[in-house]
């Protein structure tokens, strides 16, 4: 058989191509007897839209894209605070019948791919995640007139909307849990110095110390585990007697628990650990890992929702402290 098209459509309904063109592109014109006739032939002949066409008419993609800029390697790594976000964007995306495109931008070319593609009438909005530093890649877009959103507050004092996480408040209130269980010597495996999460959570931990009248021991990760070992192989060096650590990830804080068990140190008993994000392997941790919990479904849920409404302020999401035996 072949495949049905806009005038058998109109034949079956009785009524002329560009009537039927106008109901399937969602037109509110159209009297709710003739749509009801020409949605009854569509699902009889089994019709199916040409979205290349139905595009040209509506001048929408119904898709969007979600950009990380960052590598494959750690998009696709074992931290599953990528795939939070995906899952959160993909549910309301698909709520609001939306395609998703999934790119990576974590190179000058990558952005310039992303640009090329998003700005040729491929997609109706770009959700913009994982920034560093200041990323050009979210106000060159917005330059172009491409409606974008950004998960995290932007670097560079855009005026773009975001969703972001509380992350100041979260760090305070673990260092917050670690002064009041009576640790003195606190320190933290700081997250990326380019990433406003790791600039935030830092914040939050230097704020906390120093309404307590205690002083900083930083070392600086990237959010992975291999760099909360080292991190805390070298707060070890720089202070043994340091009695607990907040690190900026939950991939860190197992890294730091490694670390701490290769140099013979109790946890919690020895010294108190706190991390970020409670990840599924927080619980399974040994010991299972107190830290802070982070909405990351709920934030890609809420990306698609500010994208698609235009106009709606920025969010900021709360965060909890999720306590377990670690600290």
């Amino acid at each position: 058989m072949s495949r049905p098209t806009l005038e058998k459509v109109a034949a079956r309904a009785g009524v002329s191509r560009a009537t039927v063109s106008r109901v399937v592109n969602g037109s509110t014109t159209v009297a709710e007897h003739i749509r009801v006739a020409v949605q009854r032939a569509v699902e009889e002949l089994g019709y199916v839209p040409n979205q290349a066409a139905r595009s040209l008419v509506t001048q929408r993609a119904d898709s969007i894209a979600l950009v990380f800029s960052e590598p494959p390697v750690r998009v696709f790594s074992d931290d599953p605070t990528f795939a939070g976000i995906i899952r959160g964007v993909s549910a309301e995306a698909d709520a609001a019948d939306k395609q998703v495109v999934l790119m990576l931008a974590g190179s000058s070319r990558g952005h310039e791919r992303v640009e090329r593609y998003t700005t040729s009438g491929h997609v109706d909005g770009v959700i913009v995640a994982s920034m560093h530093g200041a990323d050009p890649l979210p106000a060159a877009l917005a330059r172009r007139g491409i409606p974008v959103v950004c998960s995290g507050r932007p670097l560079t004092g855009s005026s773009l909307p975001y969703v972001d996480i509380d992350n100041v408040g979260g760090a305070e209130s673990a260092v917050r849990r670690l002064l009041e269980s009576g640790r003195r010597r606190i320190a933290t495996v700081a997250g990326p110095p380019d990433m406003v999460a790791g600039i935030d959570r830092l914040t939050g931990y230097r704020n906390a110390l120093r309404d307590s009248g205690r002083r900083s021991i930083i070392a600086i990760g990237d959010f992975t585990r291999d760099s909360g070992f080292e991190g805390m192989t070298q707060l070890l060096d720089d202070d043994p007697g340091l009695d607990a650590v907040f690190a900026a990830s939950d991939m860190m804080a197992l890294g730091a628990l490694r670390a701490l068990r290769q140099a013979g140190r109790r946890v919690p008993d020895d010294v108190a650990v706190i991390g970020y994000d409670d990840v599924p392997a927080a619980p399974y941790a040994d010991p299972p890992l107190t830290t802070i919990r982070q909405p990351t479904m709920r934030m890609g849920r809420e990306l698609v929702r500010l994208l698609l409404n235009p106009g709606e302020p920025s969010v900021i999401l709360p965060t909890e402290l999720v306590v377990r035996e670690s600290a």
